[in-house]
């Protein structure tokens, strides 16, 4: 069993069938029939069933699953490895970050890494906080930049920022720029926030409501937006207060698009966490981004956070 074999049944459940897979490959169709044959009887299982025309797993094929990715990311692993030997910053380096925070300062990290190393091909893509470990996990990722720690042992997952979360609304809301001692007294307010969605821990309808709940106060009224964007451009129009964290309105507070409520009982955060795998090898380039990443969100590496150097990844110059 070796890792093509192993990519191309991964790259067949990926695609939902045969011919997507062909396709994503750029090989043909009985050519990776037969992989998948040759695979299954190497196993003695099929992995595969065909089930109202799709192609699903079969209870061996999801208990394979795991195991396919670990051993594809190994491969991708040692091949980087051995090429970091002679291509020191250079390569590719992928990043997945939650949609929210591919924001101007992220932005700005990317400009700046992409001038300090031009010879490395760097990616980015968005995903929620829980397809951000995924990709991370299946190496489709090199590094992920998500909401909240992730506790999965075969990840490393480093917090680099807690953030407050504030109340924002229209500069010509009544409370615009002032202060009120609860919570409570914005019950009767609109609220807009997002859609709950199973692994994106940005600020849901749920959320906003289980602050008004613990307060006694159940019934508020909110909008699920499913836009950073359009819930922002409601806010300054006066449709409604959102609970956003200060550097998602930093643009409309500073051109006073927008302005905030402070509430005295109100004690929100949210922790912003890079994910990386656990024994995995990050080449130089990968490394150098890393610590783009930490110096623009003003993370350092205290005791608390420190992991230990990785053996498989490349050393710097001593220069």
């Amino acid at each position: 069993m070796d890792s093509d074999a192993l990519n191309t049944f991964l790259a067949v459940h990926r695609r939902g069938g045969i011919s997507n897979a062909a396709k994503f490959l750029h090989r043909s169709q009985p050519a990776i029939s037969r992989r998948i044959a040759l695979l299954e009887q190497e196993l003695g299982v099929p992995l595969f069933e065909r089930v109202a025309g799709r192609t699903l797993l079969s209870d061996a094929g999801r208990v394979l699953i795991p195991y396919a990715e670990r051993a594809v990311a190994a491969a991708q692993d040692a091949e980087q490895a051995v090429r970091a030997l002679t291509k020191q910053t250079s390569g590719p380096v992928s990043l997945a970050v939650t949609g929210t925070l591919a924001d101007s300062r992220l932005s700005g990290i990317m400009k700046g890494f992409a001038r300090a190393h031009p010879g490395v091909a760097l990616t980015l893509r968005t995903a929620t906080s829980a397809e951000v470990s995924a990709l991370v996990r299946r190496g489709e990722a090199t590094i992920g930049l998500r909401y909240n720690l992730d506790r999965s042992r075969d990840l490393d997952c480093e917090p680099i920022l807690s953030e407050k979360l504030q109340v924002v609304c229209a500069p010509d809301h009544p409370l615009a720029g002032r202060r009120v001692k609860r919570l409570a007294q914005l019950a009767s307010e609109r609220w807009i926030a997002f859609p709950e969605i199973q692994g994106r821990p940005e600020v849901a309808a749920a959320h906003i409501f289980a602050l008004f709940l613990t307060q006694g106060l159940g019934d508020v009224v909110w909008t699920a937006v499913d836009s950073l964007t359009a819930q922002k451009r409601l806010v300054e129009s006066g449709f409604g207060l959102a609970l956003l964290a200060q550097s998602h309105v930093a643009e409309e507070l500073g051109s006073g698009a927008m302005s905030t409520i402070a509430v005295g009982d109100l004690s929100a955060s949210h922790n912003v966490a890079i994910v990386t795998r656990r024994d995995g090898f990050l080449s130089l380039a990968a490394q150098r981004l890393l610590d783009a990443i930490r110096g623009g969100y003003g993370a350092s590496r205290s005791p608390a956070t420190k992991r230990p150097a990785r053996k498989n990844s490349a050393r710097r110059p001593d220069a």
